[in-house]
């Protein structure tokens, strides 16, 4: 789903820009350079000042719209005609000795400065900030641990589209390896991963006409597509012990230019991967009066890659159990029925443990790794997935619309 939520807001009134909107260099930067606090007082200034930059009188950002053609592996990369992009991995591992993790690594690209802008050459000012969250469910023992990096990227020690490397940030990346594989690497404090990620299928597009529409309007749109069930195979690290890992990863590349709707608050988004070999993606936007805005859908996956559009009269959502965070006190369903009546799909959905919030700045959200339980087409059936609920803890900062 359109995790749009997972940036900082920036933004700042317009009357910072010139009519021509040519940004000029910085003059304070001569000042820091003969301080001993040199890089802490030009980090924080440059970053005020892309801050400041971020929103344009008349920014020429591309939009979302219809007939988007995707073109493989052209589209794994970065497209910075684009305000927003995220790069999203999720999986369910564990080690030869039947020990279950879960896991996300998310790289995400926040336009600050928008491609027709003319800026001067200079290391402190970059079009977009680099963002990343890494997180693993240690199931077993019940434990979380998430991290977040923040970055300019002014000497390359973040980026995207590097030859093969797609992001990376510091020590965590994403390099790909053949047309639909990649290789993932993430390490920080306690906790490291290194992944190899294959997928036996092509892509799947959600949405229709190239798009998968989240609100009301040209433009309030995405283009989305999943690699849905990656055969994952590497390494996980955890206090100095290092464990070999099998498992499955589903794979979320989304860009966009938009935002929720004022009347929306946040969503539900589900992916799983059935033990028949069928995959579903659904997501609900949730409305200030409660209900689920009629954009909520989803796509259903068979076994040989196909897909259907599940809309927004196609399927049943219903909350049953919940759980209050001690971190942040957002109530959190997490538990669920899904009832896809065209499919003649049934599914409770249950977190693997409940306290798989990432209570961050500049807001908390819950992932976490789910079990599914249920019948398909008559027949039992179990799967394994991941939950993203936002706007729980409070206004989604950077894509709520006011």
């Amino acid at each position: 789903m359109a995790k749009l939520g997972h940036l900082p807001n920036i933004t700042a009134p317009d009357s910072i820009l010139t009519r021509r909107k040519r940004i000029p260099t910085p003059k304070l930067a001569a000042l820091f350079r003969n301080s001993k606090s040199s890089l802490i007082f030009a980090r924080r200034y440059f970053l005020l000042l892309l801050l400041a930059c971020s929103s344009l009188a008349h920014a020429q950002w591309k939009e979302s719209l219809p007939g988007w053609n995707y073109e493989f592996p052209k589209d794994h990369g970065s497209h910075s005609g684009f305000k927003t992009e995220w790069w999203y991995f999720t999986g369910n591992v564990r080690t030869q000795e039947g020990v279950e993790f879960g896991y996300q690594l998310t790289f995400f690209r926040q336009g600050i400065i928008d491609p027709g802008t003319v800026i001067p050459k200079s290391r402190f000012i970059q079009r977009d900030i680099k963002f990343a969250h890494f997180a693993v469910s240690d199931i077993s023992s019940k434990r979380f641990r998430h991290f977040q990096k923040l970055s300019r990227g002014a000497y390359g020690e973040a980026g995207f589209d590097d030859g093969d490397r797609l992001a990376w940030i510091e020590n965590w990346s994403c390099e790909r390896m053949g047309e639909h594989s990649f290789r993932l690497k993430a390490a920080d404090t306690g906790i490291a991963l290194d992944l190899i990620l294959e997928s036996p299928l092509a892509p799947v597009i959600h949405g229709g006409n190239g798009i998968s529409q989240k609100s009301e309007g040209l433009g309030r749109a995405s283009h989305y597509y999943s690699l849905t069930r990656m055969e994952t195979k590497g390494s996980i690290e955890i206090d100095g012990t290092k464990h070999m890992l099998t498992g499955k990863t589903w794979f979320d590349h989304e860009w966009a230019t938009n935002q929720l709707a004022a009347n929306q608050t946040g969503w539900d988004w589900f992916s799983l991967q059935l033990e028949d070999g069928n995959d579903l993606m659904l997501f609900q936007i949730r409305t200030k009066e409660g209900g689920r805005d009629p954009y909520s859908s989803g796509t259903f996956v068979s076994q040989t890659g196909g897909s259907q559009k599940i809309e927004f009269a196609d399927f049943d959502l219903v909350p049953i159990d919940w759980w209050t965070s001690p971190h942040t006190k957002a109530r959190y369903p997490v538990a669920w029925k899904i009832s896809i009546p065209s499919r003649k799909l049934d599914l409770t959905i249950r977190a693997r443990f409940q306290d798989q919030e990432l209570a961050a700045q500049p807001f908390s959200y819950w992932e976490g790794a789910v079990g599914a339980d249920g019948t398909h087409d008559g027949r039992p059936v179990k799967g394994q997935g991941y939950l993203e609920m936002t706007g729980y803890s409070g206004r989604i900062v950077g894509m709520q619309a006011q």
